[in-house]
């Protein structure tokens, strides 16, 4: 999926040049900005879209239209404001863009993961007499005596000889969870062990 990206509209980008033009004293308090079709003629855009820029800077006090004396300069003050104001909106606005870019690339990679992990295991299914340390899912129920522990706490790979690669919760799979994860009911816990393995981790979870 693209990236979003930041696109002002061409009327607001036209009033924040404006704006500039009056903050570097192009434009003087009291001094006629030229008419709306010069405006229009020298940006290479409609009156329309003039238009809108010049209600932009009124509305922020900027600028002063009357019909007969055309856009007069009313203050610089409101200037830094009105600039300020568009710089925080597009602070606002880039912080959204790499959010979501965050988030498409976090399912990507979990998209992933989750293909890397159905290959392990269908890859084991297949070699599964030639390889003794093929994974195993174990699906913790209620009965388990180590709700609520971590692995660190039940010590697994001491007392099974086995390893955690991953856990399968509510469709989606916690790869290398490390010594702090905590079991839950319905976990399916994907171990890789020796062909023992099993008989350890059965007794651990139930005895």
């Amino acid at each position: 999926m693209p990236e979003e990206s930041i696109i002002k509209p061409i009327y607001q980008k036209i009033a924040i040049d404006i704006a500039n033009r009056i903050a570097n004293d192009e434009f003087l308090p009291g001094d006629k900005i030229h008419g709306r079709s010069t405006l229009a003629s020298e940006y290479n855009v409609s009156p329309e879209t003039i238009r809108r820029s010049i209600i932009l800077l009124r509305d922020m006090d900027i600028v002063d239209v009357s019909q007969g004396s055309g856009i007069l300069v009313k203050s610089k003050d409101k200037v830094f404001q009105f600039i300020e104001k568009f710089k925080v909106i597009d602070s606002i606005s880039s912080i959204k863009s790499d959010i979501l870019s965050i988030l498409n690339k976090s399912k990507e990679i979990d998209q992933e993961l989750n293909e890397s992990i159905d290959k392990l295991i269908n890859s084991s299914e297949r070699f599964k007499n030639t390889n003794p340390f093929a994974p195993l899912e174990i699906k913790i129920t209620k009965e388990a005596g180590l709700l609520g522990k971590t692995i660190s706490e039940i010590k697994f790979w001491q007392e099974t000889g086995a390893t955690i690669i991953g856990i399968r919760r509510a469709n989606k799979i916690i790869l290398s969870p490390g010594p702090y994860a905590i079991f839950l009911p319905d976990d399916v816990i994907i171990v890789i062990g020796d062909e023992n393995s099993y008989d350890r981790i059965m007794s651990l979870l139930y005895s």
